[in-house]
């Protein structure tokens, strides 16, 4: 039937059948389908509109949003001053960051309310247009040690601790597009149960240095350091570390060789405490070490640790071919150690008035101002470039371009070693 006659038929039977018993429903409904070969769900809406409206005309109704443009603000402005965590983080960390954002931003009950009520996958929705994606590389700079590793346990199995003070601990390079001489690097120190993160910079990788910066860190740490995992650097596996864990009674451990698993807790606080905030650049002087030492041991500590939720995977799940991760309730890494009833009682009660007293956004904004002025010191000779300052190719060059393309139909070649730097 053309769409003419089935509109003439649908008015000839639409008001016959609203006036119709259930059983006689039932028949023109039959016959209905049988004529026009709609779906019967399709048929039963089309027959019980009103008279003289049409499906096809229908506009269909659109849910206001809930959440309005101020709610919308003050979660963005949340969740730039929080470095850009995921949304479930994001969730966990607006009640801990309410008193603050009250203050600040003068709410009404309502908006308070509609903040705390948001989900996190509405959260992603209207957050969407606001993030962007920024391709990075990294610089790997890690030498292996040959001295004591018949001393020193390989450790492989999944850490299954019940209290803290399990940590693993890395070095991340600042030596820019160059190996060559002297340059900066961070120790950074995860604990394994409650994530709490400590990072020292030292200015070349001496074993000395990253001794001294190791003792530091543990002071650092609200509980007693009990186990150290390393990768096989020699800034790691040697004497004057071997005897110092013996002294403090530290238990070493190793991973195996070019086996970035074995340590996958501190290589992904490698990138979220280090590179996602000091970039690639080279930092190579004193003063730029000094400056970077300055914002660990102060304000990137208590933000990171006190006022920043982490989540920790719990299992892995496998349907089919897809696996799912399930992870636990996002938490800051100092409500983990007030869980774990295992931390240092003076530290304790220094962390909970200082969690009490100071404001986050005020941590966030001079965290920026220290960034800023690190990345004034770094050696920009030595440094990779951003997309927008690279070179032109040569004539050589794009000749090359053009031949190995007539050859390989579809190759994507770049030359050159232009990277975009940070979190700039």
């Amino acid at each position: 039937m053309s769409r003419e006659a089935i509109r003439e038929y649908f008015k000839s039977i639409h008001i016959r059948y609203r006036k119709a018993s259930k059983e006689l429903k039932q028949l023109i409904l039959d016959e209905f389908c049988a004529t026009t070969g709609y779906n019967r769900k399709y048929a039963i809406r089309k027959l019980n509109m009103r008279p003289g409206k049409e499906s096809d005309n229908v506009t269909p109704r659109q849910r206001k949003p809930t959440y309005g443009k101020k709610v919308i603000s003050v979660l963005a402005a949340v969740w730039e001053a929080a470095g850009y965590p995921c949304s479930v983080r994001l969730k966990a960390l607006m009640v801990l960051w309410m008193p603050w954002i009250r203050k600040r931003y003068t709410i009404t009950s309502r908006i308070e309310e509609q903040l705390l009520a948001i989900s996190p996958r509405q959260m992603d929705r209207r957050l969407k247009s606001r993030k962007g994606r920024i391709r990075k590389g990294i610089y790997g700079r890690t030498k292996p040690g040959t001295l004591l590793k018949h001393h020193i346990p390989i450790k492989t199995d999944n850490w299954d601790v019940q209290s803290p003070g399990w940590t693993e601990v890395d070095t991340v390079s600042h030596s820019g597009n160059s190996a060559e001489g002297l340059f900066g690097y961070t120790v950074n120190q995860t604990d394994i149960l409650t994530t709490w993160v400590e990072s020292r910079a030292v200015l070349g990788k001496g074993e000395h240095a990253v001794v001294d910066a190791l003792n530091e860190m543990a002071e650092a740490f609200p509980f007693s350091i009990r186990g150290i995992d390393s990768d096989n650097g020699s800034e790691f596996i040697n004497w004057h570390l071997f005897r110092y864990c013996e002294s403090k009674k530290i238990q070493p451990f190793r991973g195996r060789p070019y086996k970035k698993d074995d340590n996958a807790h501190i290589e992904q606080k490698n990138w979220t405490h280090v590179r996602k905030l000091m970039g690639w650049d080279r930092y190579d002087t004193q003063g730029a070490v000094d400056a970077m030492n300055d914002l660990y041991r102060n304000e990137l500590s208590l933000f990171m640790n006190l006022f920043l939720p982490s989540m920790k995977l719990q299992r892995k799940k496998r349907v089919g071919s897809r696996l799912t991760r399930v992870y636990d309730t996002p938490k800051t890494p100092f409500e983990r150690v007030l869980e774990s009833k295992q931390g240092e009682p003076v530290k304790i009660e220094t962390l909970k008035k200082l969690r009490e007293s100071i404001d986050p956004f005020s941590l966030a904004q001079t965290i920026e101002t220290k960034l800023e002025r690190i990345y004034k010191l770094a050696n920009r000779r030595q440094s990779p470039k951003s997309e927008q300052s690279r070179q032109p190719f040569s004539k050589v060059e794009r000749e090359a371009i053009d031949t190995l393309s007539r050859i390989f139909p579809g190759l994507s070649i770049s030359i050159g070693n232009a990277k975009k730097t940070g979190r700039r």
